[in-house]
């Protein structure tokens, strides 16, 4: 698991980015806020909860613990956003009057234990992602195919920061270079063709899309180490290569079968919204 490792967890239905920073879980404040409020505009709430502590509470001290860490926003690039780790977020929780305090409370303390489990036991990482998409309804033989795709991801991830690749921007663009030459297009490309926002895109591949994903970052991977590739231009040029070995065989598929493999559909179809009472 890289330091630049992005992950959302959900609590009561809303999504709480958070990253992996100095080998402890930070959450997006911004999300925080708006899981806890309901506000229409969480990063105003922020604002505004951020001025009267500092006039009232005396913020300083607590706001030196809140760091600006890039996560992944609505349009899919990374920007920075106020983040903070489990036992700060406490501190802010308590400035917030809201019913969903308390369990948000238990909710933080349990994703927090559960990385000092997975740092401990690497396994129980994997297993509870297992459980993860199989409580979503994906079917074994799809989340095989995912697993192994997160395995070969951070071979490729671990590979580039061996030979010099340590900027999350560098990574960001690497692995556009391999989606580019696999699919024709970015992944944020990817997500607007797929019509998602803040969901993560290799979720909603179907089984062709997964496998040439694996392919485009493994090829990209043997081809660094047998170059023996340093740096940044000698990696990207790594990942055009290898991206282009998976995106020929796609294209050879797509002439024998008649059929793309880039696919508009998600691979879980949306459940639809329940009416609420009283609207029509």
């Amino acid at each position: 698991m890289t330091a630049s490792e992005n992950k959302l967890v959900v609590f009561k239905g809303k999504n709480i980015r958070r990253v992996l920073h100095n080998n402890d879980w930070h959450f997006s404040v911004i999300d925080v806020v708006a899981a806890l409020t309901d506000s229409e505009n969480p990063r105003r709430y922020w604002s505004d909860l951020k001025r009267n502590l500092a006039e009232e509470e005396g913020f300083s001290e607590l706001y030196e613990k809140i760091v600006q860490l890039k996560m992944e926003a609505p349009d899919g690039k990374m920007r920075e956003t106020d983040a903070a780790n489990a036992e700060t977020l406490f501190r802010v929780i308590q400035s917030i009057p809201s019913p969903k305090a308390e369990p948000f409370k238990r909710w933080l303390a349990k994703v927090g234990y559960e990385r000092v489990q997975e740092i401990e036991n690497p396994e129980l990482a994997t297993k509870r992602t297992r459980a993860l998409y199989k409580a979503k309804g994906y079917p074994e033989e799809w989340i095989e195919k995912r697993m192994r795709g997160i395995a070969i991801r951070e071979e490729l991830t671990d590979e580039w920061q061996k030979r010099g690749v340590k900027e999350d921007r560098e990574f960001s663009i690497l692995t556009a270079e391999i989606s580019k030459a696999t699919f024709g297009m970015t992944p944020s490309e990817y997500q607007e063709y797929k019509g998602l926002k803040r969901e993560n895109l290799r979720d909603h591949m179907n089984d062709l899309e997964l496998i040439f994903s694996m392919l485009g970052e493994a090829s990209t991977t043997e081809i660094a180490r047998n170059k023996d590739a340093q740096g940044f231009d000698e990696n990207k040029d790594a990942a055009q290569r290898g991206g282009k070995i998976a995106g020929d065989a796609r294209k050879k598929l797509e002439i024998e079968t008649s059929r793309r493999v880039v696919s508009r559909e998600n691979y879980l179809p949306e459940k639809p919204q329940r009416k609420q009472i009283g609207k029509s």
